[in-house]
């Protein structure tokens, strides 16, 4: 077969050194690296280590102030409260640069670092109907062939307690949204099931998956995820639906935790978590060997809900780690799957990983190899979408549309 470009001494997790043969975008093959390569175009990775490219599996690209104006965090008035957050949100954006701006300042940065698959939370309610899903739209166009981006329409508003919502999630999926979200059924909305009809019945009217803000705590949160695992399970939609933050799974007992991860397991609903500092988040490890895929995002870079966020996944799992308590090289290469492969597995991507076949979307790094690399974090990267540069040292190479 002949190829379009051969990658020359990549070198696995693991120590292995391989060529990796590309052709129309795709692994074509991998090969030992004592065999001979013939193909049009050959690229030295010089013995770098060579990851999947990272998933970002939960970020909000119309809210992020990242390359605008500093804004300095606004606490809420009375301990963490997400209505409150919303008010300041809307305040922010009001005084802030165009979305198209911001959100192309927020995919250059998370591309530079690594990111080949995002999934994007978007504002859908009442408050901003589908303006802010048409910009991203738009966007998203801008960036292909440089990043594949799902885009979620998320309900920040609330759906029952936002006139006209619902209609706007329909509405929006026909536009080009890839899932339906919502946001935290029983404390902002007031009503669980109301809630569920929306979001379940949008989903099954398109056939799209679902992925659900939930920031309630305890067995509140416990209850709702239970809700959501028992609505997963008499659609059929295991495997279709997330949840996203979850923190109620972080502050129940061990034995209501195995009892919420068994449910979760069996109805096939993925757990997204970006352990954020000072609350309570999903136990990695207890759900993962109950069977739980447990996937990650930056969430909010430099927004409405904190300061902090530098679009880099690989920091993303050092952080995980760092507050999961990992510190042994099985436990270390877990944090860098829930960024990698189970954050594809999460969001059901199609060709993902280091296999004939698959894209070629990969990074280059300056370490060992996967534990050291969560620990290090290098910086110098090369980043390759389909088998073309598109990023290096942290700046974007590829060309928009």
């Amino acid at each position: 077969m002949a190829y379009d470009k051969i990658f020359l001494n990549a070198r696995f997790d693991g120590g292995s050194r391989h060529h990796i043969a590309v052709k129309d975008g795709r692994i074509a093959a991998i090969m030992p690296a004592d065999q001979p390569p013939t193909g049009d175009e050959t690229v030295d990775l010089d013995n770098a280590l060579v990851v999947p490219g990272f998933v970002e599996g939960h970020i909000h690209l119309d809210t992020s102030f990242y390359g605008d104006a500093w804004r300095p965090h606004k606490p809420c008035t009375d301990g963490f409260d997400v209505h409150e957050r919303v008010a300041f949100q809307a305040q922010n954006i009001a005084e802030a640069a165009p979305m198209d701006v911001r959100a192309r300042n927020q995919l250059d940065l998370c591309i530079g670092h690594g990111t080949t698959q995002m999934r994007s939370h978007v504002m859908v309610d009442g408050s901003v109907g589908l303006k802010s899903l048409e910009t991203i739209l738009r966007v998203r166009e801008e960036y292909r062939g440089l990043i594949d981006i799902q885009l979620v329409a998320f309900p920040q508003s609330g759906i029952l307690m936002s006139p006209g919502t619902p209609q706007l999630l329909d509405e929006a999926i026909g536009l080009g949204a890839d899932l339906v979200g919502g946001l935290d059924p029983a404390s902002f909305d007031r009503d669980v099931e109301k809630h569920l009809d929306v979001v379940f019945g949008v989903a099954g009217k398109h056939g799209v998956d679902v992925d659900i803000h939930l920031h309630d705590m305890g067995t509140l949160g416990a209850f709702e995820i239970e809700q959501i695992a028992a609505r997963t399970r008499a659609l059929g939609m295991e495997g279709h639906v997330a949840i996203s933050h979850a923190y109620g799974l972080g502050d129940i007992s061990a034995d209501h935790l195995k009892k919420i991860a068994e449910i979760l397991a069996r109805s096939g609903v993925a757990i997204m978590t970006n352990a954020p500092g000072a609350r309570p988040f999903p136990p990695i490890l207890a759900l993962r060997n109950a069977g739980v895929t447990v996937f990650s995002g930056n969430d909010n870079i430099r927004d409405s809900w904190w300061p902090y966020g530098d679009g880099d996944m690989l920091r993303r799992a050092t952080t995980l780690g760092y507050r999961s308590g990992f510190n042994i090289d099985e436990e270390l290469r877990v944090a860098f799957d829930v960024v990698t492969e189970a954050g594809a597995k999460a969001l059901r991507l199609e060709g993902y990983g280091q296999r004939d076949g698959a894209k070629a979307d990969f990074v280059t790094l300056n370490a060992a190899h996967v534990p050291e690399a969560v620990v290090a974090v290098p910086q110098a990267r090369s980043v390759y979408k389909e088998g073309k540069l598109v990023a290096s040292n942290g700046k974007m190479v590829g060309k928009r549309s």
